[in-house]
């Protein structure tokens, strides 16, 4: 199967599911005894995708789909398979780990492109999962919108029943097919199954490889799509550290969407707040170059792919935590996203922040394009404008100086094939920023960098090119290295025994070298591993490495404030390691891996790290995870360790109120946080938040410190926040 397939129909086009018009009024009750659901058509029968991808499932699920002129329905009978005991799941809070949990869940291409769509489900206790699909089949579920589902147990099986607003959903007015999968798993079998065929190395999520939902006629207009979502906050803050006294803060806020269209939509903020966003997960920072930590504020993110997914992970003119985080205040914003029709998308965006007094840094403005044509069956040709503008900068000598403006302009081709083996991307980029007469800050200002993946059963083959200009700048983006080179190359092979404990292993090879804009090589990773996949869906991972450096800028290899390594040093070494993680049916999960070889400056390096997890299900989930670092490298640096724990512990009463406390002791930083939230949905969509969060002065969290005594007190702060979606 080659590149001739890309003109090829959908490959499960002859799987079909007909919905039709419900002939009684339905209540979601998990009861599904209406008579609009005896009539309707049942997709069931489903294909086994794991632990085997050849053959028909061994448990059963029904599923229904009808809709009236409000919302599509969806009801999905799930049937016990021949293990006994209860269903298993993490616990009813929202967007669950897939992994963990029994569910249900379905995905939606509403616009038949098998590249973006919906997807909604729940686990066997009955806490929902929504999310947004983009790439062909990858779900950011941070995105949230208002549907209701109930799911009721009985003995045998477990029966979920949903409704879902089209005022929710995007989709093309006219239009009488979507592109609709559904998927199962059940844990105690250890089976995952899907509707539609699906080789296992794909997700159930892989939008190629739906069916049709075919309508009896088009589904019915949403009609006017005004949504109203105010917010109110107060809060109580304090700094111990400086002493100052406790600060109160009221603010409040608003959120609209406007569907201009079934397919487009229009999203404004006027002073927004994300106070209850979850912390961002703390790790130990050993590399060189700046971490990447995910958009989680809502606002950001229907449509987000077409914003923040150009390019590629270590190359992004534009990332949206560039807007309003560290402390700097977002006044206002719009977007305009979403289809104009099957082959064209739009994104618009324009966000205003304010200025910030005690660093200098002035009012800003960031704009953004970005406009893609779908071609052949599943690939785009994506086009990207991002200016980032200064406004009103006066440079202060004791303050920062902020550049006037930085632009990037950019094109990209994403290859999708129909049959989903063949995959890739070809990139080029252009910044431009105020002129300079440096001949050393002119030209080299452009990215250039091109990719292709065949994935198949059994192989795994790919490779990677990549020029970033040193004088490349991105803003308003994510780009933490310039100024090289890379070439990569994978290969992969899996073995697929049959009546063996083992349900798949293999090896993969990975080989990356990076070059200076001289030509020299700078950095070299050459990294084999062989994971084993057991039928329990445990996993072992072996892996040996070895890598060379050479340095470009000076570097601490503790990154702890230290003395630096020089521009230049060269630095050889090879390290081995290990990862196991245990099987997700038992109520206590385990995980692990290893780390150990050289390192900078012919040192030492070992990394451990543990995670454990208990559940007495469904109410309470306790997870806790450990990394401690052990480098031993010569003088002045010495011996260094670093711990880095953070247990977790989610209460979830109900699927609609939920406690979550995270602590996080991060030895590097020398910080360690608390933060505790309470989140009570009382309507769709609609939210109660009270979030507590502590952070406590260096060494305080250590026993014998005394800075001034042991978990002392850095800063507090308690948040109250109330919003309402309000439709009109």
């Amino acid at each position: 199967m080659g590149f001739s397939s890309l003109h090829a129909q959908k490959k499960n086009e002859s799987y079909q599911l007909h919905i039709s018009r419900a002939t009684s009024s339905i209540v979601v009750d998990g009861v599904v005894d209406e008579l609009a659901w005896q009539a309707a058509e049942v997709a069931t029968d489903f294909w086994m995708v794991l632990p085997m991808d050849t053959s028909r499932c061994k448990v059963r699920t029904d599923v229904r789909m009808t809709y009236d002129a409000q919302n599509v329905y969806l009801s999905a009978v799930c049937y016990h398979g021949n293990i006994e005991g209860p269903y298993i799941v993490e616990s009813l809070r929202r967007d669950w780990a897939f992994a963990k949990n029994d569910n249900f869940i379905f995905f939606m291409d509403t616009f038949d492109d098998q590249t973006n769509g919906f997807t909604f489900g729940t686990n066997a206790a009955g806490a929902q999962w929504d999310g947004l699909l983009y790439e062909g089949g990858k779900a950011n579920l941070s995105w949230d919108n208002k549907w209701t589902s109930v799911v009721r147990n009985y003995p045998d099986r477990y029966v979920l029943e949903l409704a879902i607003p089209f005022k929710t959903i995007r989709y093309k007015r006219g239009i009488s097919r979507w592109g609709i999968n559904f998927s199962r798993q059940d844990l105690k079998t250890t089976e995952k199954s899907s509707w539609t065929p699906i080789q296992r190395q794909f997700p159930t999520a892989s939008l190629a490889l739906t069916g049709v939902l075919v309508w009896d006629q088009p589904p019915p207009q949403p009609g006017p799509n005004i949504s109203i979502i105010p917010y109110a906050l107060t809060g109580l803050t304090r700094n111990y550290e400086e002493n100052t006294p406790t600060h109160s803060r009221f603010d409040a806020g608003l959120d609209a969407k406007v569907a201009v269209t079934s397919s487009l939509n229009l999203d404004l903020t006027v002073n927004p707040d994300f106070s209850q966003v979850d912390v961002d997960q703390q790790v130990t920072n050993l590399d060189r170059y700046e971490l990447f930590f995910p958009e989680k504020r809502q606002f950001f993110l229907e449509n987000g792919d077409q914003f923040t997914n150009f390019g590629y992970s270590t190359i992004r003119p534009f990332f949206s935590r560039r807007i309003g985080l560290g402390g700097v205040p977002i006044r206002f914003g719009a977007r305009l996203s979403g289809k104009l029709n099957k082959d064209w998308r739009i994104g618009l965006m324009d966000m205003q922040t304010g200025r910030v007094d005690e660093t200098g840094l002035p009012s800003q403005n960031f704009a953004v394009i970005a406009l893609q044509r779908r071609i052949f069956a599943r690939s785009n040709i994506g086009l990207m404008f991002v200016n980032k503008e200064s406004l009103a900068h006066t440079p202060v000598t004791d303050k920062p100086t902020y550049t006037r403006f930085n632009r990037n302009i950019g094109l990209e081709y994403n290859l999708a094939s129909a049959n989903n083996f063949w995959s890739g991307k070809a990139l080029y980029v252009k910044s431009f920023s105020p002129e300079t007469n440096d001949p050393e800050q002119s030209g080299n200002d452009a990215v250039y960098a091109a990719n292709l993946q065949y994935n198949t059963r059994r192989w795994l083959i790919g490779g990677q090119v990549e020029s970033v200009g040193k004088n490349y700048t991105a803003e308003a983006g994510y780009v933490p290295r310039r100024g090289y080179e890379r070439l990569m190359g994978t290969i992969g092979y899996t073995f697929l025994p049959t009546r063996s404990g083992v349900l798949s292993h293999g090896p993969t090879l990975t080989s990356t070298y990076f070059f200076d804009p001289a030509g020299r090589q700078s950095d070299n990773e050459n990294y084999l591993s062989y994971i084993v996949t057991f039928r329990s869906k445990s996993v072992f991972t072996g892996w040996i490495a070895t890598d060379y450096v050479r340095l470009l800028q000076p570097f601490d290899p503790t990154n702890s404030g230290q003395q630096t390594l020089s521009t230049g040093t060269e630095h050889y070494w090879t390290a081995w390691g290990t990862q196991f993680v245990s099987k997700p049916q038992s109520v206590f999960t385990y995980g692990f891996s290893s780390r150990y070889g050289g390192y900078y400056a012919d040192g030492t390096r070992l990394n451990l790290t543990a995670d454990i997890g208990y559940r007495f299900q469904p109410y309470v989930s306790l997870a806790a995870s450990a990394n401690y670092n052990d480098i031993r490298l010569p003088q002045p640096w010495g011996h260094t360790t670093f711990w880095l724990v953070g247990p977790r512990f989610d209460l979830t009463l109900t699927n609609k109120l939920y406690l979550t406390t995270f602590v996080q002791y991060n030895e590097q930083q020398k910080n360690m946080n608390v933060n505790a939230r309470v989140q009570w949905r009382y309507k769709p969509a609609s939210d109660f938040f009270l979030v507590y969060t502590d952070n406590y002065l260096p060494n305080s969290a250590q026993i014998g410190q005394d800075v001034p005594g042991f978990l002392s007190v850095k800063n507090r702060a308690l948040v109250l926040k109330w919003t309402y979606w309000w439709n009109l």
